[in-house]
Order: C-alpha cells, then structure tokens, then sequence
C-alpha cells in the first residue's frame, strides 16, 4: 500500500475541484486532486452546448472549452493529480481535543490501493441524477429508459442515438437541453412533461431549447404509466387540477424513448460516512463561513454542497473554498459566526453560518414564482436590507452579496433571517 501526504486534498476534479486546488496551491500548499474518471473536467466534458463562462470568462464557452482552460491552469501548476482513483474512505485521525487533527483517505487506484494523509480535505464530488426509481412510475421495465444525463453522454461522448421518438418527464434544464440535442441529432421529441405548474428550468432554456423547436410543454401534468414489455411503446399523461390527478383528461403519447430529468441529488455518501452533518434542504453538507463542515479541516463546496444552476458560480464557490482551506492551513479560524435563516418563501440558505466582519456572498433559492418580488433581511426581529428582484423561480439561484456594515449591531445569537414577499 502506497503512503502519501499532501496539504490539501480536493476530492472531485470538475469546476469546484480545479478551482479548488488552485486557490490552495496558490497559496503555497501541497495539494492533490482525486479524480474517480479518466480526465479532469467532470460533467462539463459532456455538455458541448454553449453558454458556459459568461460571469468567468466574460465569453460564451462550451463545457468541454471552460474546463480545458482550467484543465491547462493545473497542468502547470504543481497540483498533483490522481485519475481514475476512487476514495473509498475519509476519516480524521489523532486527539478529538484538538481541531488540527489529519484526515486519512484510502483510495483505489491503477496503481493499487493508495493511504494517504492530509491536513485538509475539499469536497467537491458533484451531484448525481434522480432517476426512475425516485418518481415510481407504474409499468414493466423496458428498454429505452434513461436519465437525461445518461442520453447526453451517450450522444455527445459515446455517439450513440438512445431512440427516435422522445419524451422527457421534467423541465429541468438537462431534460431542455437534451430536448433541443435529440431534436438536432434527428430524433422527433413528442414533449416534456412537468408536474410542476411552472418550468424548473432557466427561462432561457425553455425559449432556446423548447420554443425554438415547437417541442410541447404539458405543465401541472404527470406520467403515470410507461407501456411496454421489452421496447417503450409509450406513456400515459394525466393532468392534475389542484394538485389532484383527474385520469379522466389524461392521453397516451407513443414513442420509444423516455428520458429523466427529475433533478439533481449532491452526492454525499462518502460525505456521510465520514460524519459530516447534512443539510435536509440541500441534501449537501451544513457549512460555516468558512465553508467548513462540521468536521474540522473538511470544506465543501459546488454541487456536492448544493445543486448550482450555472458552472460560474460553482468555480467561484469552489474558489473560494480552496481559500478558506488556505486561511485554516495558516491557522485562522471564524471568531464569530452569525447563523442563516431560511425564511418565508425561501427554500434554503447557504451557508448556514457568516462570520459578520468581512465581506461575503449568500446563495438561496424561491420557494416561489413571482415577479417584482422584495427579498428581506432580518436581523433579530429587525429589517436589515431590502433588494427587490425582477423574478424569482426555484430554479433560478438567488446571490445575495453580504457586507461586514449590513450586519453592525450583531451580537453572538444573532440569526440572519432570509424571506421573499
């Protein structure tokens, strides 16, 4: 068994994970990036449409080109990085009674099972796919289900055509973008179809993706049977009318695909088994100011820690928790930390704890969908800031820049309250 020691170590090399080590390594630390495929860049490989880098770059991007110039920017950094390795377990090690204790990580490897030990970890494993198994849609199971992630890999990486004629269940925007995908490959996308009353995806998708290509929408609808033995021959429709199914004005849609786009879960296991505590909301770790988990020395940051919709904002997220991990290495810690509040209308806040003497930025998302809306700050049972929003929707992140003056006053069971009216 091979014994290695780092700094740092950034498990996950997408966006968050090369940002990640590349804050760290910057600021002198040794640093390694472990990577379960064969190539750094995660997800980003497989999305070659364009849009990506907007806020980074100042230039529209595909995936593949936004992670090649971070791929570039460790190639020449003396981040050490180890491909087609897979963490099997992450544990602190040594005294409980201190808070500098080292993480000892096991990993499988092309060169065999690796031991190392490090006095940092990031996470920044990404998210994962619901799929068929989480919405329980009655029928056998045939051939031609997939993820929408799936279908995307298969037609941008593998180049095969998963079927002809498509449905998609969920708007999200991997079910859109595969909309417009199958549609240029050939295929006949018949519709997507979402239970929710209004698109889960961004308002630009559902124009680029859908509108452009006259694909049909069936909102406030739900698929309730897939018909087929060993092929889909198609799916039954049903409306809901008040959250109610009413079967009766449901319809059939022939095709022989159905892909799902259902959402993205952060994917936590190896998060905790380590101990690390959860946020129900996210399903990603609780972090501080420090985007620190409560295991001392464990960051998070990206998808892992909570679904994003645009990579910018995962780069900067992971940026900035590569920094954090830098100042805790050098022996700062968040004197005090005010918590966060998800309020009215407000699904989530992260992160779950500010430290009210600096500068910082606050991600949540609507519970709603509204325009013209007022999103509050409290701070204990006070309003602290007001900034009105053009339209919000769940789908859609909302950053709240926070400044060491909003929060003038605080006292050490201050909570910071978020809500949208």
């Amino acid at each position: 068994m091979k014994a290695l020691y780092y700094d740092a170590v950034v498990i996950g090399g997408g966006a968050a994970g090369m940002a990640s080590a590349l804050a760290l390594d910057a600021a002198g630390f040794s640093t390694a990036i472990i990577e379960r495929e064969e190539q750094l860049g995660g997800i980003l490989l497989q999305c070659i449409h364009n849009g990506f880098g907007l806020h980074e770059f100042a230039e529209e991007l595909t995936g593949p080109e936004f992670a090649e110039r971070f791929i570039e920017k460790t190639k020449v950094s003396r981040i050490t990085c180890y491909l087609h390795t897979t963490v099997l377990s992450l544990r602190p090690v040594g005294s409980v009674h201190t808070d500098d204790r080292e993480k000892e990580l096991y990993c499988v490897s092309p060169q065999g099972v690796l031991h190392i030990r490090a006095r940092a970890v990031v996470l920044a494993m990404g998210c994962r796919e619901r799929n068929r198994g989480n919405v329980r849609i009655p029928g056998s199971r045939p051939a031609g289900v997939y993820t929408a992630g799936l279908a995307q890999r298969l037609v941008n990486i593998e180049g095969y055509i998963p079927g002809k004629e498509v449905v998609i269940i969920g708007s999200g925007d991997i079910g859109l973008i595969m909309a417009r995908r199958m549609s240029w490959v050939g295929c006949q996308v018949k519709a997507v179809v979402e239970i929710l009353p209004y698109p889960a995806g961004l308002t630009r998708n559902i124009v680029q993706c859908l509108h452009d290509f006259a694909i049909p929408l069936y909102l406030s609808s739900q698929i309730t049977r897939i018909f087929g033995n060993d092929r889909v021959e198609g799916v039954a429709v049903s409306p809901l009318e008040k959250g109610v199914l009413v079967p009766d004005k449901g319809f059939r849609i022939d095709c022989d695909t159905l892909l799902f786009a259902v959402g993205l879960v952060p994917e936590n296991e190896l998060s905790k088994d380590a101990g690390v505590e959860l946020y129900s909301a996210t399903g990603g770790p609780l972090v501080d100011s420090f985007l620190m988990t409560n295991l001392e020395g464990v960051f998070a940051c990206g998808n892992v820690l909570h679904v994003h919709d645009l990579v910018d904002w995962v780069t900067e997220e992971g940026r900035r928790a590569g920094a954090y991990a830098a100042e805790w290495l050098k022996g700062a810690r968040p004197l005090v930390q005010i918590r966060t509040k998800a309020g009215t209308n407000v699904r989530y806040v992260n992160p779950g704890k500010l430290n009210p003497q600096e500068d910082t930025r606050v991600y949540l998302r609507s519970l709603i969908v509204k325009n013209h809306g007022v999103l509050e700050l409290r701070m204990d049972n006070r309003v602290i800031k007001t900034i009105r929003q053009g339209h919000v929707q769940p789908s859609e992140m909302i950053q709240v820049p926070i400044h060491s003056k909003d929060l003038e006053g605080f006292t050490r069971d201050s909570v910071l309250e978020f809500g949208l009216a």
